[in-house]
């Protein structure tokens, strides 16, 4: 935007697609807009600007834009607070009345977004929680706008199969307790809403089938985990452990969770006369976080497992499926195949902050005394992850 374009948007009182503040760290209130400019509700098809530096009736009163104020308004795209991820750039910009800092946001091609499991939306000069029917018409938006496959539906996987359990308590994770008690629909409009059930085919989506069905190896037969260990260091070694995580994701997870948790028992060794400090052949986070990595980036339209298998002198992760969209810039951009599916992880506490897990998973092998991951692109159909002893 030029600036004559953000003094025009400033002294419009009437935009609902502007919010103006001076504070600088108010970040409820700038994860509330950003969600409600990527809800869109009144369907502008159109950006929606946080102007930062600015008082309600449009004037400028002018900021000290720094570098770290422009990485934290960055930063609320990543820390999971806002799901599914918003798109949205930030900048500052410089008039003679002072600096201000400016967050545009694009509208979502996967509503209802979720802040804190609340649908924040904005009409006219109304910023709030959506109503019922408010979020009904997004979900709908949304299904007329699903491009990835965790969000098309899974024609054949019906009511019938609906773990309802299993929902229950995703919906806990998912969405504000008082949402959850003013909800008067049932549930598989609840469903609907958190972008599990197709309301047009009424069947579930793939992102549903695999947090919630009986049976989701039925409908997605790729969608599990391999783990084996070998005795030597290729292929053709004896097997020492084999075994499948299968079932429903937040199932399988939890159980995989706890396997990785009893694989690497740590010894202490001394670092001085007084002192010692406990090692283990790999840090049990750093492979937990390259297979939840593995889960959330495959590709699940593949009858190919994830492979979990520990050689001698190493570990390999491999997930059908290679980078995705801007993830082709790897490690210093990162893309979601199955967003649905990443936004589920960050709300069943898999995923603590998106981005950030592959330059966090080298921190801790440097820590450990182990050599960095090694990450193999090359192939378009597989990522492979390796980690050495």
């Amino acid at each position: 935007m030029t600036n004559e374009e953000i003094k025009a948007l400033l002294t419009d009182i009437e935009a609902d697609n502007v919010e103006r503040t001076v504070s600088t760290n108010d970040t409820a209130k700038f994860c509330e807009a950003i969600c409600a400019f990527a809800n869109d509700l009144p369907n502008h098809g159109k950006p929606g600007y946080l102007f930062i530096g600015a008082q309600d009736n449009g004037e400028i009163e002018g900021i000290e834009v720094t570098d770290q104020l422009l990485q934290n308004l960055a930063s609320h795209r990543d820390s999971g607070q806002i799901v599914p991820l918003p798109s949205l750039a930030v900048y500052k910009r410089s008039f003679p009345e002072g600096d201000i800092a400016v967050v545009e946001v694009q509208p979502s091609d996967m509503p209802p977004v979720r802040y804190r499991g609340r649908v924040c939306v904005r009409v006219g000069p109304r910023r709030g929680i959506a109503t019922e029917q408010e979020e009904r018409l997004l979900t709908e938006r949304r299904i007329h706008n699903a491009r990835t496959f965790d969000m098309q539906p899974c024609l054949s996987c019906g009511q019938d199969q609906i773990v309802y359990a299993l929902f229950h308590d995703y919906r806990i994770a998912a969405v504000a307790p008082e949402i959850i008690e003013e909800n008067n629909r049932d549930i598989l409009q609840q469903m609907a809403a958190l972008g599990l059930w197709d309301i047009q085919n009424q069947c579930m989506t793939n992102a549903g089938v695999l947090l919630f069905s009986k049976a989701p190896q039925n409908w997605l037969p790729g969608s599990y985990i391999q783990y084996v260990r070998y005795a030597g260091a290729g292929l053709e070694s004896d097997i020492l452990d084999e075994r499948r995580f299968t079932g429903d994701l937040p199932t399988s997870l939890h159980t995989l969770e706890a396997f990785v948790q009893t694989l690497f028992p740590s010894r202490p060794v001394p670092v001085s006369a007084l002192r010692e400090r406990q090692i283990t052949p790999y840090p049990q986070w750093a492979i937990r976080e390259l297979l939840m990595n593995a889960v959330m980036h495959r590709d699940y339209q593949s009858n190919a497992p994830i492979r979990f298998y520990w050689f001698s002198d190493r570990i390999e992760i491999q997930n059908p499926g290679g980078l995705y969209g801007a993830a082709t810039d790897f490690p210093h951009q990162n893309d979601y195949r199955n967003p649905k599916i990443a936004e589920a992880m960050k709300n069943l506490d898999y995923v603590n902050q998106f981005g950030r897990g592959i330059a966090t998973v080298q921190v801790t092998l440097h820590t450990n005394g182990n050599p960095p991951a090694e990450f193999d692109i090359s192939r378009a159909t597989s990522f492979l992850a390796t980690v050495k002893a």
